[in-house]
């Protein structure tokens, strides 16, 4: 029996993209309350699609809930994106080898890395980057191996946004994407797959070096130019 989830109600996925959004872009600040009466009144909705909203990102790891604070957006620091990216390291480069194996097309990393390059703000292009990621190894012919994959994509988009804030690297990021994408297309899967495991490893070691401390609200810029590099996630 194949289990089909619940399809999100429309005001729920609207606020919900919202909320992401605010968060990727640091208008709302790591550690911030995310209240629902507020936020309802901000969207013109019932608390209802903000609760659902809320606990869907609570799930996906962009927001922590407690019983006595409440809802408020996930912290950064460098403990947070090395736990992130070493699941990466373990599970992506070995997706990818099995999706250039399988022969699998391509042309959805080619968009998203187009979309990535045109990307407004730090947010759209982090999500694109989630999305040429996903592209790669979704076809990989293991949904378990997908899923567990998927789980962690908005952390991860979160960790990249909070790190170009600090240090904007996106660029260099945009080159490792296009060279990974050149090396799978050829169906060269160890050389894609070794590219792959190279680009995660050196961008948390730029990101979070040993030494790096906790990123805090503070650090966090409202627009999309850098602020003073602190430990980067």
């Amino acid at each position: 029996m194949t289990f089909t989830p619940t399809p999100i109600p429309s005001r729920t996925q609207y606020v919900l993209e919202a909320i992401k959004h605010a968060i990727l872009t640091a208008r709302l600040r790591p550690g911030q309350a995310l209240v629902e009466a507020e936020l309802a009144a901000q969207f013109g909705v019932s608390k209802t699609p903000v609760r659902e909203a809320l606990k869907t990102l609570a799930g996906t790891g962009l927001v922590v809930m407690s019983q006595y604070k409440g809802a408020v957006v996930r912290h950064v620091d460098a403990a947070m994106a090395r736990e992130v990216y070493d699941v990466r390291l373990l599970l992506e480069p070995e997706a990818l080898r099995r999706s250039v194996s399988r022969e699998a097309r391509l042309e959805a990393a080619q968009e998203a890395l187009d979309r990535a390059e045109s990307a407004a703000d730090r947010a759209d292009r982090s999500l694109a980057n989630r999305d040429f990621h996903r592209a790669l190894y979704l076809p990989c012919g293991n949904p378990l191996l997908a899923r567990m994959l998927d789980e962690i994509r908005d952390q991860a988009a979160l960790v990249s946004t909070v790190a170009w804030a600090s240090v904007p690297t996106w660029e260099r990021e945009a080159a490792e994407h296009r060279e990974i994408l050149r090396l799978a297309v050829a169906g060269d899967a160890p050389a894609a797959g070794d590219a792959l495991h190279q680009h995660i490893a050196s961008f948390v070691r730029r990101a979070f070096p040993e030494e790096a401390a906790p990123v805090s609200p503070s650090d966090v810029s409202d627009g999309d130019g850098p602020v003073p590099p602190t430990g980067r996630a």
